[in-house]
């Protein structure tokens, strides 16, 4: 009898058990709190500068020069963006294409959610001094700050959250207010990023997924359009297993398109190949001569796969600040002239 009623109890353990271990695995697949706060756009990149610089890719790196209005962000907000900042999701807003040919093409619009060790009142302070306005919603303030001939609107989230946005509606930065405040949920998020992250490689320290459109297309919203005849979506990664290995899959929906950028990708490497064997001397640095080896490209299907091995020592030598220039001998002094 005993054991007929510790029945129901052991089997509500073991669903209560089974859902957290669903809600856990769901939860590593899903896209980062950051993204899933972003509106639906055209292209997203995140990146997780904790995890890049716990894994000290790039070693030391140089100090960089600040600006006099970024060096008075810093001394107003005590927020140092490469020290401070941990998390970084990005959307991309193509500019809305135009049928006259003249017209001339508006640059893309963004969406980021910035997530690190935020001093939130002197933020807000900060924020109230250089916006033109501000309006509260959903007891967030939306700092409404004049720039360039648009309009940032920044909410500060949270203790340790920061939204902005420069898109011209100002019902996206409400969105992400809004999906702040709910509950987070593994199937939340853009429709895009609920597509494609799946194809994103476990422990990533940055990925980016975003669409291509074909080079005939006006504007041409981003770099790559001129390899497409076709849209598609590229899905780019990069992860740290004792050399960046970086992923780029692009997903064209045809086996003759990806077929044909794979052939065109693989004539552009061997090209590369071929130039730095013309340059190189005997002795060439191995890092470099590593980085060009691992680059590959293969096709899958409709997938079009680009991947490569990168040495640490090739990113630490990229970024590494510049030798500095010898200065020239100065000119010997002329024999002082004998009077008589």
């Amino acid at each position: 009898m005993r054991i007929r009623r510790r029945l129901p109890i052991w089997f509500g353990v073991v669903l209560v058990a089974l859902a957290i271990a669903l809600a856990v695995v769901l939860r590593q697949h899903a896209p980062p709190e950051p993204a899933r706060l972003l509106p639906g756009a055209d292209g997203y990149l995140y990146v997780n500068l904790k995890w890049v610089r716990r894994a000290n890719v790039a070693g030391q790196l140089p100090d960089v020069p600040h600006e006099p209005e970024y060096q008075e962000f810093i001394q107003a907000t005590g927020f140092q963006f490469e020290r401070d900042l941990d998390q970084a999701a990005f959307a991309i807003h193509y500019p809305v294409k135009r049928k006259a040919q003249s017209a001339t093409p508006e640059p893309a619009r963004f969406s980021e959610v910035f997530v690190g060790r935020i001093d939130g009142e002197r933020l807000r302070a900060y924020l109230g001094k250089i916006s033109g306005s501000v309006e509260s919603y959903r007891s967030v303030d939306i700092y409404n700050i004049p720039l360039e001939g648009r309009t940032l609107r920044v909410a500060v989230l949270g203790f340790d959250t920061v939204a902005a946005s420069n898109h011209d509606d100002p019902l996206v930065i409400r969105g992400i207010v809004d999906r702040s405040r709910k509950v987070a949920s593994p199937f939340g998020g853009p429709a895009l990023l609920r597509r494609y992250y799946k194809y994103v490689p476990l422990a990533s320290l940055g990925w980016a997924i975003f669409r291509v459109d074909p080079v005939d297309s006006s504007p041409s919203p981003n770099a790559l359009s001129f390899l497409f005849t076709s849209p598609a979506t590229v899905v780019a990664s990069a992860r740290y297993l004792g050399r960046v290995h970086f992923r780029a899959e692009a997903f064209t929906g045809s086996k003759d398109e990806a077929q044909r950028l794979t052939e065109q990708l693989g004539t552009f490497l061997q090209l590369l190949h071929t130039a730095e064997g013309t340059v190189s001397k005997p002795g060439t640095d191995p890092d470099v001569k590593a980085f060009f080896d691992g680059l590959k490209v293969q096709q899958h299907d409709d997938r079009a796969v680009l991947t490569a091995a990168i040495p640490p020592g090739f990113i630490r030598k990229a970024v590494a600040s510049p030798p500095a220039e010898a200065q020239p001998a100065p000119a010997p002094l002329p024999p002082p002239s004998k009077t008589k």
